[in-house]
């Protein structure tokens, strides 16, 4: 016999706001001048818990709906059984992509919920591998001009940020002219990252690969698309020594992990709770890291990735990515921001320490 909630899950609402970028932006593969969020918020005992992702507004409409239908009347302090819920639910309408979108939301708000009902910091209740985590500065999109890109990485680089990330493919035969301004402009001693988001063939990528290493660059993200993990493979045997191969962002369920990590596709594997099952999905993640000794990166949305990096052994950064950094800024209360380059969980406030400020978040409402 189930035994009987103590908290139950009482009601669900989901919310999309759609917030302009500052300029235009692009990457190796896709251009967007607007970044949507939904923000997903669940009750119980008379606490409200808040999570969020970034997709599109239609998740709004799975969550209040099928994921509400799955979730009601499960104990909020029994988050894995409203996990198992959701990802059943969603049998029929497809797991990976939107589906996935929609139930990490709706977990970090249960996890959140979670926290506040016991009283406690969700780093509290996950427990603390480590006090801090390592931010990079994540920006540098194709579409800046040469003195934007070092004006943004100059001032991370003047922050005490230890690493940068920069976008590359739009346009190959300019990349490694500016791999160099950027190199100029933080220099020799912050780390340099650049992410191409799958634009290159495998031979295109090694050759830049070569420019690239002569500016000192020791991390190339999705040389090749992330679905050919055989040239993922092929760029790790191939890249230049001290340059890492990193991919992993799009993964939404764990299984793609486990084909990732037995591919032995990358140096460093990512995951991004928004799309991989909220903070459940991101914690299987870090385990199959952690089993295949490879280290752990969180992919963008810094204020969740925080305290995640801070509880998964493996994790060793948190991308501080200039969209979702000024969008957390504008639309939560308690947004974490680096301090000489690190990242800290809020201690002080149960749960995740957000809190959606909803005048600001009304204008921007989809």
């Amino acid at each position: 016999m189930p035994r009987v909630a103590e908290a139950p899950v009482v009601s669900v609402q989901a919310h999309a706001f759609k917030i302009p970028t500052d300029a235009p932006e692009a990457d190796g593969t896709y251009r967007w001048e607007a970044t949507t969020i939904v923000v997903a918020e669940a009750d119980a005992a008379g606490e409200t818990g808040l999570g969020y992702s970034y997709t599109d507004a239609s998740a709004c409409g799975l969550i209040r709906g099928l994921l509400a239908d799955a979730v009601h009347g499960i104990d909020a302090l029994d988050v894995p059984a409203a996990w198992i819920a959701m990802t059943r639910a969603v049998r029929n309408v497809g797991r990976p992509g939107l589906a996935s979108t929609a139930i990490s939301a709706l977990d970090v708000a249960l996890w959140d919920l979670k926290a506040k009902l016991l009283g406690l910091p969700l780093i509290t209740l996950l427990g603390e591998a480590r006090a801090s985590v390592a931010a990079y500065g994540s920006g540098g999109f194709t579409t800046y001009t040469d003195a934007r890109l070092a004006a943004q990485f100059g001032e991370w680089a003047a922050q005490g940020v230890g690493a940068v990330k920069m976008k590359v493919g739009s346009e190959p035969g300019r990349d490694a002219q500016r791999v160099r301004v950027a190199r100029e402009a933080i220099g020799p001693a912050v780390e340099l990252f650049v992410d191409a988001n799958g634009a290159y063939g495998s031979s295109e990528a090694l050759a830049q690969a070569a420019h690239f290493a002569e500016q000192d660059v020791t991390w190339f993200e999705e040389p090749v698309s992330s679905d050919d993990l055989a040239g993922l493979r092929l760029m790790r045997t191939r890249a230049p020594a001290g340059m890492r191969i990193a991919a992993g962002e799009y993964g939404y369920d764990p299984r793609y992990f486990h084909h990732m990590l037995t591919a032995e596709a990358v140096d460093v594997l990512q995951a991004d709770a928004t799309r991989c099952g909220g903070v459940s999905g991101f914690l299987r993640a870090a385990t199959l890291a952690e089993v295949h000794n490879v280290p752990l990166s969180a992919h963008t949305a810094p204020s969740l990735h925080t305290t995640l990096c801070c509880a998964a052994a493996p994790a060793i950064n948190v991308e501080y990515f200039h969209d979702h950094a000024r969008i957390e800024r504008l639309l939560f209360e308690g947004a974490r921001l680096p301090d000489a380059g690190m990242l800290v969980p809020d201690r002080a406030r149960p749960g995740l320490g957000l809190e959606l400020r909803r005048k600001d978040a009304a204008r921007h409402a989809v």
